[in-house]
């Protein structure tokens, strides 16, 4: 893979864009090029479903006139001053906006750190093929697993370059590998699917292919002769899996522009216990490595490592410049380019772990729900409530007893994250990363 993903073009196209917006008549003007490329194959039952491969460039031009704002995104062959001239025609007759404009120029980034986020593994789509057969062969050879429902593996990097009018010019590469296994067990109304899954920067971190498809097929066997349960409160284990999307729920209350729009229920809570006192979050844009990890934000800024709770006491709001504005506060370099918009986002997220091995977390509860799937759109981040379909095993005396199905977990997030205890085996090979996470007084509806 070419890291240098043709910098040296890249740098004079943003540059081209900043000048030909300020040439227009814009007072200030950022510019972001974006280049990605990607190649997968997909099979199912010993034979190649698809292979693809995609390269483009996306170009972005944000411009300001007095406190008027306008952007356009374009392919890079578009021709710099006509786009320039169409972003400021446009800023001019937009709305004035007092909290839009370029980052302070003292909080810019002066150096681009080396993360480690690029390999120059060259993974042909042979190999990615062979990866993916397999992890399906591994699979299928798992006794009671009954069909597949696809493996796949991919290769792809992804690179930006940003150019402000200010004065910041950066750039930085990631490469991102992956492998994966969906399978089916059992027959007729009783089959049961599951699925694992190895996500990481560096080609030789991948979790091998066998040991993927062998974990896929162990999980969907389990999943197996589920049974309802009974309707009632229950305390709930979340499996690191669904962790995750709890943590995520969390990162979403504390987006500084969720806050500013108020519609977020943890809006009026800074500086205030919003969690058990045994969680503490973490935000870390710089981890080396990190599946979020980036030297600098969208806007230019190398955002420090931050304890977004600490012992349950919610500390930070996630900011971009226009939320921090908007909230009387100073960006903290969470803002994220999504085409030519910004807006504050967590990069390297986790749950911190606790004391506790998963195995006594499960040991301590008497009867409870252990969880590890869940479905549905039932969460309102203006109000808390939290509903699901979800999945799992019952415990029954510490110990998970049988597979449950077709039931529904709900409470509200701000009775949940009180509650929550976390165990010791937080794995931070994810962009939000959380332990298994215990949290009591849930209401279960099932038979």
């Amino acid at each position: 893979m070419d890291k240098t993903l043709e910098t040296a073009a890249l740098i004079d196209r943003v540059s081209a864009l900043v000048d030909a917006a300020k040439a227009a008549g814009a007072d200030a003007a950022d510019a972001v090029v974006v280049r990605g490329r990607s190649t997968g194959v997909s099979v199912r039952l010993g034979k190649v479903e698809s292979t693809n491969s995609a390269e483009g460039d996306d170009v972005a031009l944000r411009v300001f006139v007095g406190r008027r704002v306008a952007s356009v995104s374009a392919t890079a062959a578009s021709d710099a001053k006509t786009l320039a001239e169409r972003a400021v025609a446009m800023a001019r007759v937009s709305p004035e906006d007092p909290y839009q404009g370029l980052a302070d120029a003292a909080l810019l980034a002066t150096v681009v750190r080396d993360l480690d986020l690029y390999d120059a593994t060259e993974v042909s789509a042979e190999r990615l093929k062979e990866d993916a057969l397999a992890a399906e062969e591994a699979a299928l050879a798992v006794s009671g697993v009954t069909n597949s429902a696809g493996s796949s593996a991919s290769g792809g990097l992804g690179g930006l370059v940003l150019a402000t009018s200010h004065g910041f010019l950066g750039q930085y590469v990631g490469t991102r590998f992956s492998r994966s296994a969906s399978v089916i067990a059992g027959e007729g109304v009783g089959m049961e699917r599951d699925y694992e899954y190895s996500s990481r920067l560096h080609f030789a971190d991948l979790d091998a292919p066998d040991e993927i498809g062998r974990k896929a097929g162990e999980r969907a066997v389990k999943r197996l002769n589920p049974r309802k349960a009974k309707t009632g409160p229950v305390t709930v284990v979340f499996d690191p899996r669904v962790a995750r999307g709890i943590a995520g729920h969390l990162a979403g209350a504390i987006n500084g522009a969720s806050v500013a729009r108020k519609t977020s229920f943890l809006r009026d809570m800074m500086g205030k216990q919003v969690a058990s006192a045994q969680i503490t979050v973490i935000d870390e844009p710089a981890r080396p490595r990190g599946q979020a990890s980036r030297p600098f934000d969208g806007e230019g800024i190398d955002g420090p490592t931050l304890i977004m709770v600490d012992k349950g006491v919610l500390q930070h709001w996630f900011l971009s410049t226009s939320a921090a504005r908007e909230l009387g506060l100073t960006t903290n370099g969470r803002g994220a380019r999504s085409g030519s918009s910004v807006s504050p986002t967590s990069t390297n997220l986790s749950i911190e772990p606790g004391d506790q091995t998963p195995e006594a977390l499960i040991r301590s509860v008497n009867s409870g729900f252990y969880v590890t799937e869940v479905f549905g759109q039932g969460v309102n981040m203006v109000t808390g409530e939290y509903s699901r379909g979800a999945s799992g095993f019952w415990i029954e005396n510490g110990e998970l007893a049988y597979p449950v199905s077709e039931v529904t977990i709900a409470s509200n997030l701000k009775d949940m994250f009180p509650r929550m205890v976390p165990a010791n085996d937080l794995d931070r090979n994810y962009a939000t990363a959380a332990p298994t996470l215990l949290i009591e007084g849930m209401t279960l509806a099932g038979s």
